[in-house]
């Protein structure tokens, strides 16, 4: 599909691919600058994914490391409170979740968005479900994704309401009559609602005096015209209505004429939670203009920056995989033909990615405290905001597959579970015996049964003391050099 082509923002940079954590880049956007939010970030879902990325076949596990509804809400809350800073008062919203945590999201969306900016909870049946309710499970099968809608504060939002085509069964129930060249109608109410004392004049017109919708003159065009239809004398007089005049069904809140991507899907590239590019395509349609602008601060594959580019919108997207960021920047390319390069960006036709991942010998250089922040987010992990007194721990990653040892009232339901491994950073060329033994105290000391190091590189003794301590304590510290984690191949090590 040829782009297409619209006037570049001059508020802020459109058409741009940020690769990083999107809460430092949304700090860095103007107040109420953004039409339309769309995010579809990773579910509080337990689910691993193991990933073969188009013709590179570069394989990556992606894992939802929130170990607990509220260590997702912590995650989602500062990001939300930015996405709803650059809302516009005339913008949309939309959360795209599922069950696990979708009760929860409301709740911290309300107090950031105002309970009465939202608009509707949009279910979409993402799949049929066949394995998930199937024999032996004991609840139903789960097979719908809630989208929720909010708005940005001011009465006159954006929102273009869109129709679905009728059913064949309705067509064929309600529009039955058809015109000698086919031509399908229905009969339709031509007195005047409230009769009186709505002001609908009351006269008789073909032997039957009512109220009527319309004046006398009026209802004679329409008669004159063949649009009043009499069945038999006496009979009060309907109106022909056809059905190729008629715009459909006004769209609801359940959705379920899009179809899910599966295995044969064209469209599909093998991104775990790729969503159908006719979803973003209706979404934007509904709630945006041309040449509005369009976020997606998840972006992913790119699926709403593609829609939002065929739609004529300008668009921002943001993710913190690099990996993302090319898949989306070789789909830009392919499928709306749009090139990478900063000259016709500027003009409207075409984009750029900008920050990704910094090399080595920057990162060396970078402070100490940044550095761990990098490194600890760079793995999935949750940072420590303290810098002195952390006890060696630098951050923690909540694996899924935990379950909380507490549970009651007493624990709170939005606890954190008990699982937790501890992350340390060392800023070294190579990290030594010392540095692991003293992580080894902290595994110890926090009963972890796994932890997380990262380093430049490892002397020998400190490799030959992690093998140690696995035989001698069966506790496990995975050794992740900074080199792997820019070139994205530590997946297995983090399962």
């Amino acid at each position: 599909m040829s782009p297409a082509r619209s006037k570049p923002s001059s508020l802020l940079d459109t058409r741009v691919i940020y690769c990083g954590d999107n809460l430092d880049q949304l700090q860095k956007l103007p107040d109420n600058c953004i039409d339309l939010i769309y995010i579809d970030p990773p579910f509080n879902s337990n689910r691993n994914y193991e990933v073969f990325w188009g013709e590179t076949k570069e394989k990556r596990s992606f894992d939802d490391r929130h170990a607990s509804t509220q260590a997702y809400i912590e995650f989602m809350r500062p990001r939300c409170e930015q996405l709803a800073r650059v809302l516009k008062g005339t913008g949309s919203f939309y959360y795209h979740c599922d069950w696990h945590a979708s009760h929860y999201v409301k709740v911290m969306l309300d107090q950031l968005f105002g309970e009465n900016n939202f608009q509707n909870e949009i279910i979409w049946k993402r799949s049929d479900a066949k394995g998930d309710g199937g024999q032996g499970a004991k609840h139903l099968g789960r097979c719908h994704d809630c989208i929720l809608l909010y708005t940005g504060g001011a009465e006159d939002y954006t929102f273009n309401r869109i129709y679905n085509p009728f059913s064949e069964e309705y067509i064929e129930t309600f529009y039955k009559h058809q015109d000698p060249d086919g031509r399908r109608w229905k009969r339709d109410n031509l007195l005047g609602p409230g009769g009186a004392a709505k002001g609908n004049p009351k006269y008789e017109f073909l032997g039957v005096t009512r109220y009527w919708r319309h004046s006398r003159e009026k209802m004679e065009e329409l008669y004159k015209a063949g649009r009043v239809v009499q069945m038999r004398p006496g009979v009060v007089p309907m109106y022909k209505r056809y059905l190729d005049e008629t715009k459909g069904v006004p769209l609801t809140d359940l959705w379920d004429d899009i179809k899910y991507i599966h295995a044969s899907s064209a469209e599909r590239l093998g991104y775990p939670t790729q969503k159908p590019l006719s979803l973003l395509e209706r979404i934007i349609n509904l709630s945006s203009n041309p040449n509005d602008i369009v976020l997606d601060a998840f972006c992913g594959c790119g699926t709403a920056i593609v829609a939002a580019q065929n739609l004529g919108r300008q668009w921002i997207g943001i993710d913190m995989s690099p990996t993302a960021c090319r898949v989306m920047a070789k789909r830009l390319h392919d499928v709306c033909k749009l090139p990478e390069n900063e000259k016709l960006r500027q003009i409207g036709r075409g984009f750029m990615v900008l920050d990704l991942p910094i090399s080595e010998e920057k990162l060396r250089k970078m402070p100490p405290f940044e550095f761990e922040n990098w490194a600890v987010i760079a793995i999935g992990g949750t940072t420590n905001k303290a810098q002195v007194g952390d006890m060696g721990i630098d951050g923690k990653i909540y694996p899924t597959s935990s379950m909380p040892q507490r549970s009651g009232k007493a624990a709170g339901e939005l606890d954190f579970m008990d699982v937790w491994y501890p992350v340390q950073v060392k800023q070294k060329d190579k990290a030594g015996r010392p540095d692991i033994d003293m992580f080894e105290a902290v595994l110890m000391r926090e009963n972890r049964q796994k932890g997380f190091f990262v380093s430049f590189d490892y002397t020998n003794d400190a490799l030959r003391e992690i093998d140690a301590f696995f035989r001698r304590e069966h506790r496990v510290i995975v050794a992740l050099t900074v080199k792997e984690i820019l070139d994205e191949t530590i997946a297995q090590k983090l399962v």
